[in-house]
């Protein structure tokens, strides 16, 4: 799942004055130097009302498709015929903690402490980074840059920050666990309330688009045994395996012997008892082990949903690990999350992408697709498919979405509110940028060439929609 949101692009320089151009960027990038110190005296609620009611006002585009609900009830119209969408401020401290640079932080923080809601469509609201492009003249900018303080006078006493930090070096081997612990041991239980029946959290196909979320997610794992041509008999190893799903299938399917391994020992417990009840345990062995700690020798690999917990600077030895135990003539599917398009009009001050890395998926890094297949080809593999999966991730994350609504007391009950939220808001923007094509998803087939440098697989991909099913 998507490590990070999407890194912004910075505007294309106008022709116009720097004045004229001065929008939303200009604003909060001077908020560090203009903000007021808190032992000033804290402003009236009836002062940050009128402030709020002016910034945004100033700032939020004229036709956007959300209205905005103060604190006491008090609304901002939204500025089209049929609103999709309300984000609703819950106190007078709400913007003040909203409008904190990185802005992408500020807000996701802010959703998890409750300081604020969206009811309806969230993409409504995500969206907002891709539509705002506001003109200020000189006396404008003042007049923002006087409010914006005061909100951020009467926000008070920092909260502490919400959920657990990781502690060491970044991508290390016990903070790697730390990480992959983070995020896929908060409980099977809660999982179990929106996933499929088998557990892959991973991006389904949807070939038709009208399959249910189970027979995508079956879709997707008979796609990923035909690209890499599994046949009896066969090794697989299935690095970051989660619960089991793809391994037990692959089994079942295709009689292929299958070695899993997770850094998650909640996903190695309950993917030991799916395979010990699918009657597997002859064919599927799953354990607890780095992927740079795996050896002996394997026909296949399959790695989905997990290059995006390796980082940048492990991508080097995450091919090396892959092709060392790879055989002559086999075959490699990699299926991660890429960053796509970025939003045209907010620059990196404004969204640094980094909310996700530190709460829903800590040490999370995302690559382009290009700089992915730059550290397969000099791990010597070679590039023999490629395909951009990105609306069928739009669709997956929103099935995901409603169903965790739809079970949102349970949720609560297993997890409290602060988590609960942070998924919600998480699998809601995901929808969104998959969409959008801020993020992408690719499979990508890689192949180790035998002696004679050859690869046996069919001369065009035929064979793997050769009856339909996928």
């Amino acid at each position: 799942m998507p490590p990070k949101t999407p890194q912004a692009r910075r505007p294309d320089p106008s022709p116009a004055t720097s004045v004229q151009t001065m929008g939303l960027a200009a604003v909060l990038t001077m908020l560090g130097a203009v903000v007021v110190a808190r032992s000033r005296v804290r402003p009236s609620e009836e002062q940050l009302l009128d402030a709020a009611r002016r910034v945004l006002s100033a700032v939020l585009p004229s036709d956007r498709p959300f209205a905005v609900q103060f604190w006491n009830g008090e609304e901002l119209p939204a500025g089209v015929p049929d609103p999709t969408a309300r984000l609703t401020l819950n106190s007078p401290e709400s913007l003040g903690r909203m409008l904190n640079l990185p802005l992408d932080v500020a807000l996701g923080e802010s959703y998890l402490r409750g300081d604020f809601d969206i009811e309806g469509d969230f993409g409504a609201v995500v969206g907002l980074a891709d539509t705002l492009n506001p003109q200020f003249t000189p006396a404008q900018v003042a007049s923002l840059l006087r409010d914006v303080a005061l909100l951020r006078r009467g926000v008070g006493t920092k909260p502490p920050k919400p959920l657990a930090q990781l502690h060491g070096e970044a991508h290390s081997r016990e903070r790697d666990k730390q990480a992959v612990q983070a995020h896929y041991d908060v409980s099977n239980d809660f999982y179990k309330l929106w996933l499929d029946d088998r557990m892959v959290y991973s991006c389904a196909y949807f070939p038709t688009g009208t399959e249910t979320l189970d027979a995508a997610q079956e879709a997707k794992l008979e796609l990923i045994c035909r690209k890499l041509r599994l046949q009896a008999g066969e090794r697989l190893l299935d690095i970051g395996c989660g619960w089991g799903g793809l391994a037990i299938y692959a089994a079942q399917r295709y009689g292929v012997s299958v070695l899993g391994v997770t850094l998650s020992e909640a996903q190695l417990h309950e993917g030991r008892a799916r395979v010990k009840a699918a009657g597997l345990e002859h064919l599927v062995t799953l354990e607890l082990r780095d992927y740079r700690d795996v050896t002996g020798e394997f026909d296949k690999i399959s790695s989905v949903g997990m290059a995006e917990h390796v980082g940048r600077c492990n991508m080097p030895e995450y091919f090396a690990a892959a092709y060392r135990v790879l055989k002559p003539g086999g075959l490699m599917m990699n299926h991660a999350i890429a960053d796509g398009l970025g939003q045209a009009r907010v620059p990196m001050v404004i969204q640094s992408g980094n909310f996700a890395r530190r709460y829903v998926f800590p040490d999370g890094e995302l690559l382009p697709i290009w700089e992915t297949l730059k550290y397969a080809d000099a791990a010597l593999f070679e590039v023999r498919d490629v395909e951009n999966l990105r609306e069928h991730y739009a669709r997956t994350t929103a099935q995901w979405a409603r169903r965790l609504e739809a079970r949102e007391d349970e949720a609560l009950a297993a997890l409290g509110e602060e988590r609960y939220r942070l998924w919600r808001i998480y699998l809601n923007a995901c929808g969104y940028y998959f969409s959008h094509g801020h993020l992408s998803i690719f499979q990508t087939l890689l192949a180790k060439p035998d002696e004679r440098r050859q690869v046996p697989i069919p001369p065009s991909r035929a064979d793997i929609y050769a009856d339909g099913r996928v």
